[in-house]
């Protein structure tokens, strides 16, 4: 696992560093100390993880986020002093938040984490060629019959397929060039994207888009409060909690009206 340390202390970079190289199966692509460089090496080395401070001088880790796109991101576990941008970080997709000074067994944990996730994504291809043939099948059906909508997703999991009801899915989330989908306490990998997904789900009322990353199962919502201008907390009955953003109101307040 390929991973670019970034971050604007050196003394905080060479930390890191020695704690990458305490573990197994994980090699330091590069150390970034600025918002260019950063994009740069991101763009070029293409890691597979990026461990990404906050705040690298007068810019942002947020606006290397926006310039490179949220789904075309590696992984990015960030690494602050100031828990207080935990909330936006996990906005942005970021796959962990591990605070400073750095524990390693913690830094360790989140790597772990990313290696299940990279793991999964290559397991993914299997899931590829059988919805490819299940594609090419409906493609080939006479046109005088009507396919009725899949009510089941095929997802990887580990050397095995399963078939999840997609009406007991809690909800998607985007993960780069796949969809993390929740389902009875577990994660799922598939390789789609989420406007595919919500086409995919455009039939189903009880699907709804809250911002460009998350789609959810109204049925899976516990409460609903507001949290800014526009912008409400969803909290899931499983204690997930999710943003919504103002640019994808209008599903929601169908939602809200509802008696």
């Amino acid at each position: 696992m390929n991973v670019l340390i970034v971050d604007d202390e050196p003394v905080a970079r060479r930390g890191l560093r020695r704690v990458l190289d305490q573990l197994a199966g994980v090699t330091c692509v590069g150390e970034c100390g600025g918002r260019d460089d950063a994009i740069a090496a991101i763009v070029e080395r293409r890691p597979d993880v990026v461990l990404l401070d906050v705040q690298l001088g007068r810019a942002s880790a947020f606006e290397i986020i926006e310039e490179i796109g949220v789904d075309a991101m590696p992984l990015v576990v960030f690494v602050t002093a100031y828990d207080r941008h935990a909330l936006r970080a996990f906005e942005v997709n970021a796959m962990d938040f591990v605070l400073k000074p750095v524990d390693p067994v913690r830094l360790g944990e989140a790597l772990e984490r990313a290696a299940s996730l990279l793991s999964l994504r290559q397991q993914a291809s299997l899931t590829d060629r059988l919805e490819g043939l299940l594609a090419q099948r409906d493609a080939a059906a006479p046109e005088t019959v009507a396919m009725p909508p899949s009510e089941r997703l095929v997802v990887r999991e580990g050397d095995r397929l399963s078939f999840l009801e997609i009406d007991q899915i809690s909800w998607f989330e985007s993960a780069g060039n796949y969809v993390r989908v929740h389902s009875a306490g577990r994660a799922y990998l598939k390789r789609t994207t989420m406007d595919r997904m919500a086409q995919r789900l455009a039939s189903r009322p009880n699907f709804i888009r809250v911002r460009r990353s998350a789609i959810i199962n109204v049925r899976a919502i516990a409460t609903i409060e507001r949290y800014d201008k526009g912008t409400h907390v969803l909290h899931l009955k499983n204690g997930t909690r999710i943003i919504s953003s103002r640019y994808y109101q209008p599903a929601l307040r169908r939602l809200l009206r509802a008696d």
